[in-house]
């Protein structure tokens, strides 16, 4: 039983791993609001939002297209689309990919 309880605790997802997913960025029209965290949004800085890690968590966003990758804190709540894990602003996606793309595939991992 012990052997067997070991081997499933081995295999449980640890917060900090790297997931894959998609990333979009924001539209302009939020220039100026404030965010779920309070802060004021600007889509010349490095931000994201996600659904439910701390805000102030930095992540390391990779473009698995390019290989490039940016880092972010989050600090808004979203994307509310099930198929992206974030949203993160034009500055961030245009350090590793293309905005005019829309969406990309990333992965993502906690840094601090």
């Amino acid at each position: 039983m012990m052997i067997s309880t070991l081997g499933i605790y081995s295999f449980k997802n640890n917060a900090t791993d790297a997931k894959t997913s998609f990333a979009s960025y924001y539209h302009d029209k939020f220039n100026g609001r404030k965010t779920a965290s309070g802060e004021i949004f600007s889509n010349s800085k490095l931000t994201a939002a996600h659904r439910t890690l701390p805000f102030g968590t930095v992540v390391k966003v990779t473009n698995l297209r390019t290989g490039k990758s940016v880092e972010v804190k989050i600090n808004d709540r979203g994307p509310f689309h099930s198929s992206r894990a974030l949203d993160i602003t034009k500055a961030a996606f245009n350090e590793i990919g293309d905005h005019n793309n829309g969406t990309m595939p990333i992965e993502y991992e906690i840094v601090d």
